[in-house]
């Protein structure tokens, strides 16, 4: 067994211990509803022992929570956190099962707004026309495993970019790179414009008109529909235009590419997760993943 305290350390879970002092009080109260719940369903009633008998955990909730993090952070395979803390591999698996979502469902963190959190898209649109902010969007594609063979709809998670089985996430920032939203995951092979679509881009649109968000060029479809309010990079001129007009698109790309770089940071800031480098496990899991990794990097700005 290894010294809780080296386990905790900011090396392994990739937060610091402000930012898990934070974390453990937020999420203890959770879990431990979770918990209860979870047992007076198993016995079909009230306790009928005393609060405080009984067994006592193997893994206390702070080992819980550090176990979760260093998952996330390293990837580190569930036998071999079970080795580090003295528990069975199986102890593990229901611990990061159970904090996993807990952290998947905090949403995301707006600094200089304590206790705001944003969980859904019309709560990101909603937030930045009252506070004025124009966001980014984004999409990354994580590589996962091939759907076994004649499984229907295997193709689906082929990218035609990376020629990988992927999923993709779509991510939107402000303008400082603070994560704000994730989605729900897409097969790879879905355009970027689609899987906005999907997630009731353009209803938020048409809710909140002063709302306005940088793309990229795979985004051109929700420009042409929500002029002035999805906006992306100039088009191309014509060949044979005149040098003037060149050089005034060169210079327009270049500020809008500019001003949208933050949500390629808070993408970056993502990666630097291990399990959202390359996903090893089910498919189904890891939005819940991804959503859980979010939520923590957006406390990088709203917790000092």
């Amino acid at each position: 067994m290894v010294n809780r305290a080296v386990l905790a350390h900011r090396l392994f879970t990739g937060v610091s211990r402000h930012h898990l002092a934070h974390l453990i009080e937020e999420l203890a109260a959770p879990w431990q509803a979770g918990l209860e719940g979870r047992r007076h369903a198993a016995r079909g009633g009230v306790r009928k022992l005393a609060a405080g008998a009984g067994t006592r955990h193997q893994l206390v909730f702070v080992d819980r929570l550090v176990a979760t993090l260093i998952h996330l952070r390293h990837d580190l395979p569930h036998s071999v956190l079970g080795l580090l803390f003295g528990v069975d591999r199986s102890t593990i698996t229901r611990a990061i099962g159970e904090i996993g979502r807990l952290l998947a469902e905090r949403g995301r963190a707006v600094a200089d707004r304590p206790g705001l959190r944003l969980r859904s898209l019309t709560d990101v649109f909603a937030y930045a026309q009252a506070e004025g902010i124009e966001l980014r969007q984004d999409a990354t594609e994580i590589q996962v495993r091939r759907p076994p063979a004649g499984r229907g709809g295997r193709r689906a998670f082929v990218s035609a970019k990376k020629q990988q089985n992927t999923m993709k996430a779509t991510v939107i920032a402000d303008r400082r790179g603070r994560t704000l939203w994730t989605d729900a995951l897409r097969p790879g092979r879905m355009h970027d414009a689609t899987a906005a679509r999907i997630e009731g881009i353009g209803v938020c649109f048409q809710h909140f008109p002063y709302v306005e968000v940088l793309l990229d060029d795979g985004y051109f479809g929700l420009s042409r529909d929500h002029r002035g309010h999805a906006i992306t990079p100039p088009r191309k001129p014509r060949p044979g235009a005149l040098p003037d007009r060149v050089e005034q698109w060169e210079r327009d790309r270049h500020w809008h590419s500019c001003d949208r770089i933050t949500v390629e940071h808070a993408l970056a800031d993502h990666k630097h997760w291990k399990q959202l480098t390359r996903w090893t496990h089910r498919r189904d899991r890891l939005p819940d993943t991804y959503r859980a990794i979010a939520s923590l990097s957006s406390d990088r700005t709203s917790i000092t």
